[in-house]
């Protein structure tokens, strides 16, 4: 039965009054077709079929993380609810063994996925000129045997689990992300994630906190035309330069004609509130906290919940030219 035959079916106008601030808000403008693309969704060789298709799996996940719905069994008794199995676009609710299995393949291909959801809200130009770069702390289970006791250097603290380093833009968008061992993450992390982003779309500015004042970011920025913007740290120099940021010294250094102001800079670093904002709203879509055991279902947890923070931003992008609409919190 589609979407559109129950809508004419007054005996349930009720169902849709209450999904439509909640579930059927964040599918309203998304399509999940594009899962079926992946060869890790094909049928299999031996013959035997999908008991249910990937897209309606993939709005069943959405739906359990957007309310703190995590683990197979949960997700799976979540999904026996009528009004969310109707919402997500099942004919009938999946078993555990089909949601088990779907969890399964997406891992291989989450953050694929993920990609094809930041194309989605470039489109909506959803993407910013400065993109911003920060690490995250990821806990972990104390069942994990994977996870690992790591240190947390803002709060200075230990903490059990991974970390997730994440470049955001605009209105708390991830565009590209990188599930790390620990918060610390290197810096060939971070060469990595900064590639990636710029492959996206080529910002003016990219913004660090001093951890990010590495020759190699900076000059790997310059190089493709864009200003990073990290502060100076004088750590391993007996000779500090009396400068700000690390881009004061690299501009001076390979270039005559180019002149920042110091405003324009601290203007500009003062942006990197976006990406802990990102954080924070990540880890309300999931990634705070793993309730996965094992690095494999970690990471396709912390991804999961940053595809979740994508289609909540363009839901509400969406939304918000509606005046009746309801605008989605996360």
């Amino acid at each position: 039965m589609s979407l559109a035959t129950l809508q004419d079916d007054p005996s349930i106008e009720s169902f849709f009054n209450v999904a439509e601030t909640e579930t059927l808000a964040l599918f309203e403008h998304l399509s999940f077709e594009f899962l079926e693309e992946f060869d890790v969704f094909a049928p299999a060789q031996t013959g035997r079929t999908r008991e249910h298709e990937p897209p309606e799996l993939m709005r069943g996940f959405i739906h359990c993380y957007y309310h703190d719905i995590y683990g197979i069994r949960l997700v799976e008794r979540e999904l026996r609810n009528t009004l969310v199995w109707l919402s997500c676009g099942f004919d009938r609710p999946p078993s555990r063994d089909a949601v088990d299995r779907f969890l399964t393949d997406l891992e291989h291909v989450v953050d694929e996925v993920f990609d094809r959801l930041v194309e989605q809200a470039a489109r909506r130009g959803l993407l910013d000129l400065t993109y911003c770069i920060d690490s995250t702390d990821v806990r972990a289970m104390p069942a994990d045997q994977d996870a690992s006791k790591c240190y947390d250097p803002t709060d200075d603290e230990y903490y059990y689990g991974y970390g997730c380093t994440i470049v955001s833009t605009g209105q708390k968008i991830p565009i590209k992300a990188e599930f790390t061992e620990s918060k610390q993450a290197p810096e060939e992390t971070a060469m990595r994630v900064t590639r990636d982003a710029l492959a996206v779309t080529k910002p003016i500015w990219m913004v660090g906190d001093s951890a990010y004042d590495t020759l190699d970011w900076h000059d790997h920025l310059l190089a493709a035309g864009v200003v990073p913007v990290a502060p100076y740290n004088a750590r391993n120099t007996d000779d500090p330069k009396d400068i700000e940021y690390r881009v004061e010294d690299r501009i001076e250094q390979h270039s005559e004609d180019v002149q920042l102001k110091q405003s324009t800079l601290d203007e500009t670093y003062n942006r990197r509130t976006g990406v802990e904002r990102t954080n924070e709203s990540v880890k309300d879509c999931g990634l705070g906290r793993t309730h996965a055991r094992g690095r494999v279902h970690a990471r396709a947890q912390v991804f999961l919940a940053l595809c979740l923070r994508l289609v909540v931003a363009i839901t509400n992008y969406e939304r918000g030219d509606n005046p009746g609409s309801t605008i989605i919190t996360v």
